[in-house]
């Protein structure tokens, strides 16, 4: 009798059984793995903000720097976001009844800031300085994108670990002159290997793949 306690069927179960204890477990850790990756949940990110602001019209059509309203960008880790009064420097005038721009004027009579929501938001343990890559010859399209042609900011490179020490051991493609830095059209005029090799020395270019140069 003790030879037919579990049902004959259940010998031809076994191998797709066994089956599934292998593939259920792979398959749960790639869905976890891909689905919380960078890649997967930051590139793409393009929240809704208060104000419409176009990149595209701004820095495209109407040719301004980043840095006139990023103006902390070349000297300090962050690159702030715009206050209120830089965005009423021009429209004071242009388009100052304009519905689109009433969080700007609500802003300006309250005096608190608009509530812009970052895009581009690395998480605490993760210190990254603009101002020294910059410095560095580093152009803001290599981490941005092209943002002249959004309408809307949205993220274009993962800004995971991975990306960044490729680019903190391979840096020579993102370099470029200094005055160049916010150029999103810039193409070098000349090999772009021996422009990279002179700017390295020029700009003192050795990145760190140390752990502690992020991890403070």
């Amino acid at each position: 009798m003790g030879r037919f306690l579990f049902p004959r069927w259940i010998d031809r179960a076994r191998p797709l059984a066994g089956a599934l204890l292998a593939i259920v477990p792979l398959y749960l850790v790639s869905v976890v793995y891909y689905g919380g990756s960078p890649r997967t949940t930051d590139v793409g990110y393009s929240p809704l903000q208060p104000v419409p602001f176009s990149h595209a019209m701004h820095a495209g059509e109407l040719g301004m720097d980043c840095r006139y309203c990023h103006n902390t960008v070349e000297t300090a880790a962050e690159a702030a976001i715009p206050p209120t009064a830089t965005c009423m420097n021009c429209h004071a005038l242009l388009g100052a009844k304009s519905d689109k721009l009433l969080p700007v004027r609500q802003s300006r009579a309250s005096g608190g800031p608009v509530a812009w929501i970052r895009v581009h938001d690395l998480p605490d343990y993760a210190y990254f300085d603009h101002g020294a890559h910059l410095v560095a010859g580093v152009g803001c399209a290599s981490c941005h994108g092209r943002l002249d042609k959004m309408e809307e900011v949205y993220q274009v490179e993962t800004l995971s670990m991975g990306w960044c020490l490729d680019c903190h051991r391979n840096p020579d493609r993102h370099l470029r002159p200094q005055q160049f830095i916010t150029d999103m059209d810039w193409t070098p005029g000349e090999d772009p290997m021996v422009l990279a090799a002179r700017l390295k020395t020029e700009y003192n270019v050795n990145p760190s793949t140390d752990c502690s140069t992020c991890h403070r």
